[in-house]
């Protein structure tokens, strides 16, 4: 049997709290307050995300007791893989790298919407075309193209760099917030009474607080970017639960600021009303001038960094340990000589990223809108496995080194299986708020077809590989045995 390739392991527990919720945080939290506030109101945005926080942190004991028992890169791959078997591992790791690739893609364009915000005419210069009526311009191309370069370059390099960069630029991101927060708040022109009407009026508000709630894996997909790093913590994996607990909650409370510093800012229906490129810049600059814009783009940088960083991380780790499994091509399991990261997946996800600002942003929203898909299916997977080894009591099944008898936990993991089932079905029924468009459906069905074709291609040398081998190139283990608590 081959020896298995491993990572070095570099990363300290804050900087996997920084990863989780940088990854969490990215161009969202500063670009769509006006976006969310259209569907749900001031009120119904902060209740579907506090709600949408609450399910994610069900989700999280799933993830807690996993990342524990299988401390391993490719996360709820190798999760997949432990309780429903290989085909099934491929089906949750080709979802997810979808909704990884989308998320760095979508960074790095809001980079160049931010310069095309603050300095229009630099942007729009060099036009190329239109696609779905939106400009493309060459500018744009090259400021997500030269981001996306110099985050892949820093990650090449290593977790110990880049996971320090990833917690400064978090407590910057935070102490910026905080600061729009309170100056708005304390400006003698704004109070919190500006933020009625609490709910949109031309829906109701439980539609207007589910629209919110369905976008929530898609708020906080991040907070599963530890399990894909959990080769490399230099601690105990035991941690990485609360980890991700305070991930979740600072996630939960910086969307919730945002919201309520651009609404108290301006009166949200006509900010909303007038379509804005970036709403909540205006609203800010309007309060506080300058200074209040400045601190934005800072705070906005910080968020697009730690996205694109974590989700280049989580990509190339989720592509090493598919390889690894035999399932992708070789290359993407070998890692750098000096600095010992998967280098070879590092660059794909850049050069795969890098194609999506040549297609405009309307186009990518499109694919992005369908990545909550690809992270509700991971969701479903993790819970289902913990569920699976979870044991209600010592029946005929029970079987120390497989299972552990906690019926609380087991009730969890089913609670998180049917929230994820309700993502999953917000997203896909018609009539649905969270409704995916025309578009990515098709986008969706597209990415299904080349996996159905990618792995009818592999499924015969992947299926030859004796379990014994798979469950040690995978899990780094011969015999899958969970650690009894």
């Amino acid at each position: 049997m081959e020896e298995r390739q491993k990572l070095k392991k570099s990363l300290k527990p804050h900087w996997v709290w920084a990863i989780a919720l940088g990854s969490s945080i990215g161009w969202g939290a500063f670009v769509q307050p006006t976006v969310w506030m259209k569907d749900g109101g001031p009120l119904g945005v902060v209740i579907g995300f506090l709600i949408g926080a609450a399910l994610m942190m069900l989700i999280a004991v799933s993830y807690g007791f996993l990342i524990k028992s299988f401390p391993v890169s490719g996360g709820e791959f190798a999760y997949a893989f432990v309780s429903l078997g290989r085909t099934h591992a491929f089906i949750c790791g080709w979802f997810l790298t979808l909704g990884y690739i989308c998320i760095v893609a979508l960074n790095a364009s809001a980079f160049a919407l931010m310069f095309k915000f603050i300095f229009p005419k630099l942007i729009k210069n060099l036009h190329l075309y239109q696609v779905a009526g939106w400009d493309v311009y060459g500018m744009e191309v090259i400021i997500a193209s030269l981001v996306l370069i110099v985050f892949g370059y820093l990650n090449i390099r290593g977790t110990g760099l880049t996971g320090r960069m990833q917690f400064i630029f978090c407590v910057i991101m935070l102490a910026g917030v905080l600061a729009i927060t309170l100056l708005i708040g304390g400006n003698p022109g704004t109070s919190l009474a500006d933020i009625k009407p609490y709910f949109p009026s031309n829906t109701s508000t439980f539609a207007a607080i589910i629209s919110i709630v369905a976008i929530a894996p898609w708020a906080y997909v991040g907070f599963d970017n530890v399990p894909q790093a959990a080769e490399e913590f230099n601690f105990s994996s035991k941690k990485a639960f609360s980890l991700i607990i305070l991930a979740i909650l600072f996630s939960g409370l910086l969307y919730s600021f945002m919201i309520i510093a651009t609404a108290m800012a301006r009166p949200w229906e006509a900010l909303v009303a007038e379509n804005n490129l970036w709403g909540a810049a205006v609203a800010v600059t309007d309060v506080l001038g300058t200074l209040g814009l400045v601190i934005l783009v800072v705070a906005l940088s910080m968020g697009i960094f730690t996205g694109l960083n974590g989700f280049i991380i989580s990509s190339s780790r989720l592509l090493f340990a598919m390889s690894r499994a035999k399932i992708l091509p070789e290359a993407f399991s070998k890692v750098h000589p000096k600095y010992k990261t998967p280098y070879v997946g590092i660059i794909f996800t850049v050069i795969v990223a890098m194609l999506a600002p040549w297609f405009g942003r309307e186009a990518l929203l499109w694919v992005v809108d369908m990545s909550s898909i690809g992270v509700s299916i991971a969701y479903f997977y993790t819970c289902y496995t913990a569920f699976s080894i979870f044991k209600w009591s010592m029946d005929k099944e029970y079987n120390p080194a497989k299972h552990v008898i906690a019926p609380g936990k087991k009730f969890i993991a089913l609670i998180g299986m049917l929230a994820s089932v309700t993502f999953i079905a917000l997203l896909l029924i018609p009539g649905s708020p969270a409704f995916l468009g025309i578009e990515s459906r098709i986008a969706l069905i597209a990415w299904i077809v080349l996996g159905v074709v990618f792995y009818l291609a592999k499924r015969t040398e992947f299926n030859k590989i004796p379990k014994e081998e798979l469950n040690y190139l995978i899990l780094g283990n011969k015999k899958i045995e969970v650690e009894n608590e």
